[in-house]
């Protein structure tokens, strides 16, 4: 079984965090989730993005998650994989230059890394993925072209895997998604 770290924020999306977290756990993996600036046992709130025929996804407040270890306390040696939701979290998190070394480690020591919806936005700021096909939220579509990789667009319950990396546009895809990303874990 893996050890997989999710690294989220103050309004993650909701499902992006939820699911995985429950599904990776139910396969017998250890998942750890953790924010910058919070300890294991605080909580950090979700966001529910949803798609009800307007031009772009609506955002209500969703439920409190309860965070299992501390920011401070990882280190990616600890870790098989790095797992990444979207939802607004990433816009913010991906100023955080702890973060974005975290997320560098992972892909330096050539581990598998899953990212979803904007969760991409990481692994732009990072500057990881020049010439790797990626999917993500299409309006993420810019940012992951600027950053050197091939903009995958896709169905919103498809998934990619290219290379370490295996990338969704939304959280319809969890089965895609998860299911690819399990494939690479240990």
């Amino acid at each position: 079984m893996a050890r997989v770290l999710i690294i989220a924020g103050d309004f993650v999306e909701d499902y992006e965090l939820m699911v995985p977290f429950q599904a990776l756990s139910m396969l017998g993996h250890d998942v750890s989730v953790v924010c910058p600036d919070k300890q294991k046992g605080e909580q950090i709130k979700t966001a529910i993005h949803d798609f009800e025929g307007d031009q772009t996804y609506t955002e209500k407040v969703g439920h409190n998650f309860t965070l299992n270890q501390s920011f401070n306390t990882v280190h990616s040696t600890q870790y098989d994989a790095l797992l990444l939701p979207g939802g607004r979290a990433p816009e913010y998190l991906r100023l955080n230059p702890q973060v974005i070394c975290l997320v560098q480690a992972f892909y330096q020591d050539v581990k598998p890394i899953g990212a979803i919806c904007h969760g991409a936005q990481l692994l732009t700021a990072a500057n990881i993925i020049e010439g790797v096909d990626i999917s993500a939220y299409p309006a993420c579509a810019p940012e992951v072209a600027l950053a050197g990789a091939n903009y995958i667009e896709l169905e919103m319950d498809q998934a990619i895997t290219s290379g370490q990396f295996v990338t969704a546009p939304a959280w319809p895809a969890h089965p895609a998604w998860l299911a690819q990303f399990n494939q690479l874990l240990p």
